[in-house]
């Protein structure tokens, strides 16, 4: 935190007015100066930029430190680069290619702006709820040795009002809470307008409640300065302006001073005679409009009088729009100034023509010193971050022994014998759960390396001597945390433990497990992590219609296909448990790699007879994502090919059929997601004039041409028919495409057509003339 001096409270005015400058005109440049390829819109915010200036310049330019990481709310993305622009750190090229290709991007971006961005924000709601998780992860990091209490930062969330209806906030809010977290600040725009319409009232005035009741502090800065010392002489008025509807306020804050005087006479009459003849229209509509948010007196002391670690929500009234033409209108979401308006404006700041991208344009004398110097003050990070990889000792993976096992088991066991081993990789693994940690097959891990929690927990049941599987007691050395039942906050947490490595310095090894069906709960939240490019682990098991008993609403169907299309994370299902050593190996190594990626695994419960391997070669092409289990003939004209926990129902009809299918080949596909991404990319590199082939390519060239295919997979059958697709060939798929129900194996398998039953009947029907 600086010192505070009056000199720097209007260099910081000074800087306001320049970042509403700046973001506005970058947005004005893009929709209205710059040439398009397209003729279409080019879009923005500048009512919502406007609106969250004097916070951004009270924060960045006074109250954060070098150790702080903030969430910047998506719609003030352009502010962030002119904080940037002011600093020296951002170009005026990005700024002229906002919205362009290879430009600053339309909200703020981690991984494709080139200023440091500590989240990345977009999806509204999902930055906010990180800072959280992020300040868990800072938390863990001190208790484990990893950073010292210096290199310890806050947590800045900046919200949009409207954000505030997410209700993956509230989850994160409770999950705060249970873990104590502290050192964040959220500061909610408080202007009162979404993208449809003002916000509703009665919501905000219970919002002191919900957080307080959650440990946090609520300080609410509703007017500036000179507006409270004026409702400081007139109460009537003052009461009148707090139960005033947040309709009528921003419908009033764009009519103006006549407005203003014309419905406070109506509904005051004479008790507001004295203050109505204070100011003319225009002072008054000044006056109604210094809020607390807009005032930077107000906005200072609130943040220099918050510095212990104690969680704080700021709601900053503010005005949308605040300093341009359609401030406070209804519809100024996504408004923009016309050519005349925009010149006006700058007219008003004193800034001529030709001198727009000027960082201090207009601004001379002592003015333009004292900004200067508090420019040059300010101890945020200026340099995006190198990203630092290729710390972390990646050991050998054995295979669990055992001729019957199931992959979620094994994935228990390889965990417990790394936790046991005690190698460096170990000691860098972050286990969580939202409340499946036992039914995950993570308790042997979590029993041999504790749940970590700030305060120590004693485990009752042992300390009363009952006897119980699982050792549940908690330190802060520990290696799990445990989550409530809340899908968006498993990948919340993982984001956060991911980004460790950029944002601390320090790369955590995160995995995370979770039935398989509920990926789809947290879904936005996956790909809130993946847009990062955060690096964990995530275990899905159990899966499919093999979970039996559970029933459908237990037993995924899709997540291959969600896999299929989702960036940054790939998608493993092994079949046996050597195959899961591997993968599990690999994953260690690509978060920990320049080139890396997330991984998910999708595993079963069901125990299956291993195979015998005759040799390694098989374990190269189980990571590009299939191998042949079964080599096809010469002039073999079909193939069955099948994915995960059915493996010996493909095994089974390939024995029962290949003494009468001459060269019939058994193909082993363990990762579709892989597969199809090495096709495309192929399929890319020939229109470059490149013409290997893919991977799968090379599988399938096995086969003659036109050969049949039956894929098979605990899943849509979509997951693996595509693969006709790639060189021609005929494809009978099975899978499952209906919700699924309770029942034994052989039943549900009969059912559905996943039996050695039905890939025998599908293989005949691909082998019969077209």
């Amino acid at each position: 935190m600086l010192k505070k001096t009056p000199t720097d409270i209007a260099a910081l005015k000074t800087i306001d007015d320049r970042l509403r400058w700046l973001s506005a005109w970058t947005i004005h440049h893009a929709n209205h100066v710059r040439e398009s390829g397209d003729g279409l819109k080019v879009g923005g915010h500048q009512a919502s930029c406007a609106s969250m200036t004097a916070i951004m310049a009270a924060l960045y330019f006074h109250a954060l430190g070098p150790n702080d990481r903030v969430a910047v709310k998506p719609h003030a993305g352009p502010v962030l680069h002119a904080i940037h622009y002011l600093l020296g750190s951002q170009s005026l090229d990005q700024l002229k290619n906002f919205r362009a290709f290879g430009g600053m991007q339309s909200y703020p971006s981690r991984t494709k702006d080139r200023i440091p961005v500590d989240f990345s924000t977009g999806s509204v709601g999902l930055g906010v709820a990180i800072t959280a998780f992020a300040s868990l992860v800072q938390d863990y990091l001190t208790a484990h040795g990893m950073m010292g209490e210096e290199e310890r930062g806050r947590f800045v969330a900046l919200i949009g009002d409207a954000e505030l209806d997410e209700g993956n906030i509230y989850e994160a809010l409770i999950e705060a809470h249970k873990h104590d977290i502290r050192n964040c600040w959220w500061v909610v725009d408080y202007n009162r307008q979404s993208l449809d319409a003002t916000s509703t009232d009665r919501m905000f005035e219970r919002f002191d409640e919900i957080f307080a009741s959650c440990g946090w502090r609520t300080v609410e800065l509703r007017y500036g300065r000179k507006l409270a010392a004026a409702l400081a002489n007139y109460p009537a008025v003052a009461d009148w302006l707090d139960t005033l509807p947040n309709a009528d306020h921003s419908a009033l804050l764009y009519q103006g001073g006549a407005a203003w005087r014309a419905r406070i006479n109506a509904d005051l009459g004479k008790a507001a005679n004295a203050f109505l003849k204070a100011q003319d229209d225009d002072a008054l509509a000044a006056l109604m409009s210094d809020l607390g948010g807009h005032c930077m007196d107000t906005l200072v002391e609130a943040f220099d009088a918050a510095q212990d670690d104690v969680p704080t929500l700021f709601i900053a009234w503010t005005v949308k729009g605040f300093g341009l033409p359609f401030a406070g209108h209804k519809d100024n979401h996504a408004g923009l100034m016309n050519p005349t308006q925009a010149h006006a404006l700058r007219d008003s700041m004193g800034i001529a023509e030709g001198e727009e991208w000027e960082p201090l344009a207009g601004v001379g004398g002592n003015a333009r010193a004292a900004a200067e110097a508090l420019i040059d003050r300010s101890r945020v990070l200026r340099d995006k971050r190198e990203r630092s990889f290729g710390k972390i000792e990646i050991p050998s993976i054995p295979a669990p022994a055992g001729d019957e096992q199931s992959t979620q088991a094994a994935f228990g066991r390889i965990l417990l014998d790394l936790a046991k081993a005690g190698a460096p990789l170990a000691d860098r693994i972050v286990t969580t759960s939202p409340d499946v940690t036992v039914s995950t097959n993570l308790g042997a891990f979590v029993n041999q390396r504790g749940l970590f929690k700030r305060r120590e927990m004693k485990d009752v049941f042992a300390a009363a001597k009952i006897p119980s599987a699982q050792k549940w007691s908690a330190t802060n050395r520990g290696q799990h945390i445990e989550l409530g039942i809340a899908e968006s906050n498993l990948f919340l947490m993982l984001a956060a433990l991911g980004l460790s490595g950029d944002l601390f310095g320090q790369r955590l090894v995160p995995i995370g497990t979770l039935y398989d069906p509920f990926i789809a709960r947290g879904l936005d939240s996956l790909n809130y992590a993946c847009y990062q490019d955060a690096r964990f682990l995530l275990v899905a098991t159990p899966s499919g219609l093999t979970l039996g008993p559970e029933g459908g609403a237990h037993q995924s169907i899709n997540p291959p296909l969600i896999a299929l299309g989702q960036p940054g994370i790939r998608h493993y299902e092994p079949a046996f448990a050597d195959e899961l050593a591997v993968m599990m190996q690999e994953a260690f190594r690509l978060i920990d790699a320049p080139d890396g990626e997330s991984t998910y695994l999708r595993l079963s419960t069901r125990s299956i007879t291993q195979v015998e391997r005759g040799g390694d070669e098989w374990k190269d092409g189980a990571l590009q994502g299939g191998y042949w289990l079964r080599e096809p003939g010469p002039s073999s004209e079909a193939a069955i090919v099948a994915m995960g926990a059915i493996m010996p129902e493909a095994l089974s009809a390939w024995e029962e059929l290949s003494a009468d299918i001459p060269g019939l080949g058994l193909l082993n596909v363990t990762s579709p997601d892989l597969l199809h991404r090495g096709w495309t990319a192929a399929q890319a590199k020939r229109w470059q004039g490149e013409s290997a082939p893919s991977h799968v390519e090379q599988l399938l060239s096995r086969l003659t041409h036109g050969a049949g295919l039956v894929t098979l997979c605990d899943a849509a059958p979509a997951s693996l028919s595509w693969l006709g697709g790639v060189l021609g060939n005929r494809v009978a798929p099975l899978g499952v495409e209906r919700f699924g129900q309770t029942g034994n194996l052989p039943d549900l398998y009969a059912a559905y057509r996943l039996d050695g039953d039905a890939v025998t009947e599908a293989v005949a029907e691909i082998l019969l003339p077209a």
